[in-house]
C-alpha cells in the first residue's frame, strides 16, 4: 500500500520568503523556482510518470553532489567578515553534521542509510559530468569573495527550493509504491532547510542594503539554479534510437 494519501499534492511553491525578504529577491526566488519546477524530470515525479531507473539515478547523482554540502557551507563561511553571520550559518552547518533537533544522525549518514534500502552505492556509480558540473558551480560561488555570491547559490538556489523539489520526489516513489519511511532524508529536509532558507534570507535582509548585492546574489541564484537543471536532464530516461 502507498504512502501517497499522506503526502500533500505538490503545491506550486513551498517556501514563503515572508515580508522581510527584499522585493529583488523575492521575484528572482519566485522565477527561478518556478524554472526548476517545470523541469521534466520534476513533472514526472509530480505527474506519476516518473521511472525506478529515473529516480534511482537521481538519488546516486544527489548523493554525489550532496556528500561535499558541508564543504560549500565551509567555503561560504569562509568568507564571511562579520562573526553574527558566521554563527548563523555555522547552526546550519551543526544541522547537517547530526547536531540538530533531527536524532543525533549527520544527514550523510541519512542519506547512506536510505540509498542501502534501495541497494544503491555511490561507489559504484560514477559522477556524471552534468552532476560533476553542478559540484564545481557551487564550489565557484560559494568561494568568491565576500559571500553574497555564494548566499544566492546556497539560499535561493539550493536550501530554499529544496522542499518544494523533495516534494515532488517524495511524489514520485510514491507513485511507485515505496512508503515514506524508507525516505526520511527527504522528510527531514523539507522542514530544515525551510528553516536553513530563513536563516540565510534573515542576512540578505540586511546585506541587500548594500549596493550591488541584490544583483550578485540573483546572478549566483540563476547560475545555480541552470546548474541544477542540466543535473536534472542527465536523470530521464532516453528512447533508443530506431536502428539501435
Amino acid at each position: 500500500m502507498t504512502d501517497l494519501a499522506l503526502i500533500d499534492p505538490p503545491p506550486a511553491r513551498v517556501v514563503n520568503p515572508g515580508p522581510r525578504v527584499p522585493e529583488p529577491l523575492r521575484l528572482v526566488f519566485e522565477r527561478e523556482e518556478r524554472r526548476l519546477l517545470e523541469h521534466p524530470f520534476l513533472q514526472r515525479c509530480a505527474n506519476g510518470n516518473i521511472t525506478m531507473s529515473e529516480l534511482h539515478r537521481y538519488l546516486l547523482q544527489q548523493g554525489h553532489y550532496g556528500r561535499h554540502f558541508t564543504r560549500y557551507l565551509c567555503a561560504l563561511i569562509s568568507q564571511l567578515s562579520a562573526g553574527d553571520d558566521v554563527l548563523r550559518l555555522a547552526g546550519n552547518l551543526a544541522e547537517e553534521l547530526g547536531f540538530g533537533n533531527d536524532g543525533g544522525v549527520p544527514h550523510s549518514q541519512l542519506y547512506a542509510d536510505m540509498l542501502r534500502q534501495f541497494d544503491l552505492s555511490l561507489d559504484r556509480e560514477p559522477v556524471s559530468p552534468q552532476t560533476q558540473s553542478l559540484i564545481d558551480t557551487m564550489f565557484m560561488l560559494c568561494r568568491q569573495p565576500g559571500g553574497a555570491a555564494g548566499l544566492g547559490a546556497l539560499c535561493l538556489g539550493a536550501e530554499a527550493v529544496v522542499p518544494a523539489l523533495y516534494q515532488r520526489i517524495l511524489h514520485g516513489f510514491a507513485h511507485h509504491g515505496v512508503p515514506a519511511s524508507r525516505l526520511e532524508f527527504f522528510q527531514i529536509h523539507v522542514g530544515c532547510d525551510d528553516e536553513h532558507a530563513r536563516t540565510m534570507f534573515g542576512m540578505l535582509e540586511i546585506w541587500c542594503n548594500k549596493p550591488f548585492i541584490a544583483e550578485t546574489v540573483a546572478a549566483a541564484a540563476t547560475i545555480a539554479i541552470s546548474a541544477r537543471m542540466r543535473m536534472f536532464d542527465g536523470l530521464l530516461d532516453r528512447p533508443t534510437p530506431l536502428g539501435g
